[in-house]
């Protein structure tokens, strides 16, 4: 099915004008599993050039597809859901290859996807403007009416992160679609050939030549001219605070949707169900080895009930399963690379060093982190604040509710807290005081139900997804006011 996508060289191409192309550079960048270093296939590194003519073709592309009414955009975007679930499995092998997901997590994804999609469509096609009577405002006769309509911004330059490369891509593809946007979409390096191959499903599925491109390359080569291109209308991005920060120092008048690191706490009161948090916290912070910017990466706990929920967690921490996700179905798995192993690796080191007790856990074998729990952390440790995006969960003892709050909202994170208690009156004391996006009550921190408003502040992000606020944010109203008198 993908013989113009892939050829039996394993040399993948990219998405432009309608053609899946080589770069004329001829340089080439290996993608290599995490599971054991095999080859996945390789990708283009792309010249400016080459992105200077991907960007220039969606802009005008995107002419054409504003004028196509919604109704027909939905049944496009409807099509590639339908396509999507068809070749779940097909895609959901790329990935357990590509990223080292497990693959049950890996065909939910692509699910979660098509239904992402769906939504997206009808979305759209129900949002509706409005009409304003000048006559509320104060010294305005009965003869002013603005009409107001959202309308498309342009080009959406979409970069995706390693972790969900499908449904994190279509996440930002299909809103900006609906909205009457072309799409230029940038995947992270590792990840990019699930992303391909998502891409290649919109184009079965009937976008027109053009609406989408795809763009894959070296950041140090093309990541800063991507982000800077002055016929870029709107810029999508995923990943790390590092690079979020970069971006937004590079763009200038340029409206920005970016979500970005989280140091997620789950805070354990004393009235708690310990078994009830002892279960998500666990299912919360190492699924997919914690590789998730809505991973629990704390525990803040009331010292009355810490002993008794630590020993839960630990119990729960030991029947983890850990290992290969492409022969079995595994919860924690190799990291995406060693870099990110080091990483994870230094910072138990260091709470170790200081004087943190590790439960379990703490060892490595290649890129694979053990998971690992670490009592009796301080706040004079990185892995207190730091975010390790790894199978690594740090315990920290606080004396009451407020020390918890307080402990958490000094971080340079806002993405999401969690509260666990049967007070309902605790519950809304602490999530109207903590500093983040979303506060879960009684579950663990995780992106959804996608209908959901989705955010971060402080450094976790900028603007506000979800699916209807999705499209909003890559659109924007405009106003015709009548004069009739």
């Amino acid at each position: 099915m993908f013989n113009d996508l892939c050829c039996k060289d394993k040399i993948y191409r990219n998405y432009v004008g309608g053609e899946w192309v080589k770069s004329e550079t001829s340089k080439l960048i290996s993608i290599n599993s995490p599971v054991d270093g095999s080859l996945v296939g390789k990708v283009q590194a792309m010249s400016k050039e080459e992105v200077d003519y991907a960007i220039q073709n969606a802009k005008e592309a995107q002419k054409q597809w504003d004028k196509m009414p919604i109704n027909k955009r939905a049944t496009i975007l409807l099509k590639a859901a339908d396509l999507l679930d068809e070749k779940a499995e097909e895609i959901a092998n790329i990935m357990v290859l590509e990223i080292a997901k497990d693959k049950k997590s890996a065909i939910s994804e692509v699910n979660r996807t098509a239904d992402y999609i769906r939504f997206s469509a009808d979305t759209a096609k129900n949002m509706a403007g409005e009409t304003l009577p000048g006559e509320s405002f104060p010294g305005t006769g009965k003869g002013k009416i603005s009409i107001v309509n959202r309308v498309s911004l342009g080009v959406v330059l979409a970069i995706s992160p390693f972790n969900y490369p499908v449904n994190l891509s279509a996440s930002k593809i299909a809103p900006a679609l609906m909205a009457g946007n072309s799409v230029v979409l940038k995947p992270a390096t590792q990840g990019s050939i699930s992303a391909l191959h998502l891409v290649r499903v919109f184009q079965e599925a009937g976008v027109p030549a053009g609406v989408i491109n795809t763009i894959t390359g070296r950041g140090s080569e093309i990541g800063d001219y991507v982000v800077g291109h002055p016929l870029v209308d709107f810029i999508n991005f995923t990943g790390s605070t590092e690079i979020g920060l970069r971006i937004s120092g590079i763009t200038t008048m340029k409206p920005l949707l970016m979500e970005l690191g989280g140091k997620d706490a789950a805070i354990v009161l004393e009235d708690a169900d310990l078994d009830l948090a002892a279960h998500n916290i666990v299912a919360g912070a190492y699924s997919y080895s914690g590789q998730r910017c809505t991973a629990v990466k704390r525990i803040l706990v009331i010292d009355k009930v810490a002993d008794e929920l630590v020993k839960k967690v630990r119990e729960k921490v030991k029947l983890l399963k850990v290992g290969n996700p492409i022969n079995e179905q595994v919860d924690v798995v190799p990291l995406i690379d060693d870099k990110a192993a080091d990483y994870v690796e230094s910072l138990i080191l260091e709470s170790k060093e200081k004087g943190a007790t590790i439960l379990e856990g703490g060892n490595r074998e290649g890129n694979l982190i053990y998971p690992t729990l670490v009592d009796n952390v301080t706040l004079d440790m990185r892995l207190a604040w730091e975010e390790p995006f790894g199978p690594v969960l740090p315990i920290i003892r606080v004396n009451n509710v407020d020390e918890a709050i307080s402990i958490a909202n000094k971080s340079e994170y806002g993405l999401q807290s969690s509260v666990f208690t049967r007070d309902i009156n605790k519950a809304f004391y602490v999530a109207n005081k903590l500093e983040v996006g979303t506060v879960q009550i009684n579950n663990k921190t995780e992106r959804g139900p996608d209908h959901f408003p989705f955010s971060g502040v402080k450094a976790s992000g900028i603007g506000t997804q979800g699916i209807r606020y999705s499209i909003e944010a890559m659109s924007r109203p405009k106003a015709i006011v009548l004069n009739i008198e």
